[in-house]
């Protein structure tokens, strides 16, 4: 019998091959078919490895999610971005390579981001979706969220609604 090592932690320098293979894929199976292809590839390529690189240099709060020595997901949290809305932080991004979906291991990641936001002083979270991605706003709402604003965002022609979900005190 085997044990696999199941883990969240900061992200580290190494770790950006298998952050960029998480970014790619999860976009892919996310949005696929909601965001214009042209578009989805753009935002997909500007994500390389070097990218990542620059942000764990800068300090970019990124968490990563570790299934036996595999980067499984990734989650980047911070302030709230959204002056309207009266939570403190925000989990900016939470994204699982699709075969470690559905298994519990996205909670992990997203209630390790959340501690994280707390530790930092981010006592309420935030959480935005597109509105169509069902297996997101499902996620967000099994989770606890309660819908607390609606926005659209512009890929390119194409105008999507988005749902902002809330946590208050506390994990």
């Amino acid at each position: 019998m085997s044990t696999l090592a199941i883990g969240v932690r900061k992200a580290e320098s190494s770790d950006v091959e298998g952050i960029t293979a998480v970014h790619d894929s999860s976009w892919r199976n996310a949005y696929e078919g909601l965001i214009p292809s042209q578009e989805l590839a753009r935002m997909i390529a500007r994500r390389g490895p070097r990218w990542w690189n620059r942000a764990i240099r800068r300090g970019t709060a990124i968490l990563v999610l570790e299934v036996g020595g595999t980067i499984a997901g990734y989650a980047t949290f911070g302030p709230n971005r959204a002056r309207d809305l009266a939570q403190k932080g925000e989990v900016y991004e939470l994204y699982l390579l699709p075969e470690y979906q559905g298994v519990g291991l996205g909670t992990r990641l997203f209630l390790a981001a959340r501690r994280e936001l707390a530790r930092l002083g981010f006592d309420s979270t935030v959480v935005w979706a597109l509105a169509d991605n069902d297996p997101a706003c499902r996620f967000y709402r099994n989770a606890g969220g309660r819908r607390v604003a609606r926005s659209t965002e512009q890929f390119g022609r194409t105008v999507l609604g988005k749902i902002a979900f809330a946590w208050p005190r506390g994990v």
